[in-house]
């Protein structure tokens, strides 16, 4: 203990004599839709958290809804006194936040490592399935890819208007692939990607995506997939405030337009023993296909973190590359599992359903649950896409049926927690409800 605080409290001061101009410091974790909730701390009480002074927030700010309020969910939040929960800085996110117009800094706060973990936090979950991997003897080595939008700053009447190209300022409205896009944004996208790496995020492909202002930037593969999910997470946050810095807003909503691709989260994941050697590659990748079989046994009961809400269902066998069943293939984008061509080396799978807009450490835990229930039942896929076109297996497409899938799964609630499930179950329910009671314009368009 008196180590783990030297090194906090070393890693705070050396903050501060790098940037003597900041005084405050956003404290900040996630909640269970994927927001960012915390407090901004004087950077001198920053410095005695970090030698060992209480760090509590309360602890149903976890379980805010979208838009920020809470619901009744057993107990919780009307019937528990509001309790505050014990906290923990994470030791290597102490980072200058640049995108302000005051210096500021932020870092890293979670629940997972302190004497009483809450067991429905986002990356509290994810540690109990990275732990319980790691006593078996399996190490996961993780990458995401996230694909954003770039909106104009200024909305019209509520909607989304395309980008202005900076060298035209006309609307950046034509779907493609070019490259050119790249140099046109260059300007908000180096910022992006700079701004990431002062994060400590490993950036490295920027790719063009289809959409007209769509993105996708890849991060760095790492054998700590804690850290992975606090990249994705990370990045999101910074994006936003380097978009409006310039001028844009960027979005990881996951269907913003109907017409045009969505958004998606792409991880990938491969697993080695303690020497270093891949598991899924031994035995002829027998592994590999036991793992994949779990993955899609999990998958259907898994669609409210892969598809967090309403919109997210939107993009669901969308334009392109977003399926409609649970399905793997080779070096297949149509598949919700994508086995890309590696050597043995490096073998790994894609899991390409969840949404651009998911909690990143609760998707990479249900994908590793998949992973592990795989390993332990031992039984083959289905036909891989490559040789059945119609291969796969349903999965629920709208939010309350995908609960209900969800909520009573053993497995799942064996590899994520009980407590976990019922509270997130509810969590999207009532977030579901909330979101169909308002009227919108279009029904008086149809039924007045």
């Amino acid at each position: 203990m008196k180590s783990h605080c030297s090194t906090l409290l070393a890693e705070v001061r050396t903050f501060r004599q790098n940037h003597p101009d900041v005084r405050y410091v956003d404290l900040i974790a996630l909640d269970i839709p994927g927001h960012f909730y915390g407090k901004r701390y004087p950077v001198e009480m920053l410095e005695k958290v970090a030698a060992g002074s209480p760090l509590k927030l309360p602890q149903n700010a976890v379980l805010l809804g979208v838009q920020g309020g809470l619901f009744k969910i057993g107990d919780y939040c009307f019937n528990d006194g509001d309790p505050d929960a014990n906290r923990r800085l994470v030791p290597g996110t102490l980072k200058p936040v640049t995108w302000e117009k005051q210096p500021l800094g932020q870092m890293l706060i979670t629940s997972d490592g302190t004497e009483a973990p809450i067991e429905f936090e986002p990356r509290e979950v994810l540690a109990k399935v990275l732990e319980r991997l790691q006593h078996k003897g399996i190490h996961p080595v993780v990458a995401f890819e996230l694909e954003f939008y770039l909106f104009d700053k200024q909305l019209d009447n509520g909607l989304p208007q395309f980008a202005r190209d900076p060298l035209s300022d006309d609307a950046d409205d034509q779907p493609n692939l070019h490259i050119e896009r790249l140099s046109r944004f260059s300007e908000v996208l180096d910022d992006m990607a700079q701004t990431a790496k002062d994060q400590g995020i490993d950036i490295t492909v920027i790719t063009a995506e289809l959409g007209p202002g769509q993105f996708e930037i890849n991060f760095g593969h790492l054998d700590d997939g804690l850290r992975a999910a606090d990249w994705a997470a990370l990045f999101c946050r910074s994006t936003r405030g380097v978009a409006l810095k310039h001028g844009y807003r960027a979005s990881f909503m996951a269907k913003p337009y109907l017409q045009y691709p969505g958004s998606g989260m792409h991880v990938h994941v491969s697993l080695y023993d303690a020497a270093g050697n891949n598991l899924l590659a031994a035995h002829q990748q027998q592994p590999l296909r036991h793992a994949v079989a779990g993955c899609l046994e999990l998958l259907p009961h898994c669609m409210p973190i892969f598809s967090p809400n309403h919109n997210a269902f939107r993009r669901l066998g969308g334009t392109v590359n977003a399926a409609t069943r649970a399905s793997w293939g080779f070096e297949d984008r149509d598949a919700c599992v994508r086995i890309p061509e590696s050597d043995p080396r490096n073998l790994r799978i894609e899991h390409r359903l969840a949404s651009a807009d998911a909690n990143p450490y609760l998707v990479l835990a249900a994908i590793l649950a998949g992973l592990e229930h795989g390993l332990e039942a031992k039984r083959d896929p289905i036909a891989p896409l490559n040789e059945d076109r119609t291969s796969g297996a349903d999965f629920p497409l709208e939010m309350l049926d995908a609960v209900r899938a969800m909520q009573h799964q053993p497995v799942l609630r064996d590899k994520l927690g009980g407590e976990f499930v019922d509270v997130y179950c509810e969590n999207k329910r009532q977030d579901h409800l909330a979101f169909h009671q308002e009227i919108a314009a279009r029904e008086y368009r149809w039924f007045l």
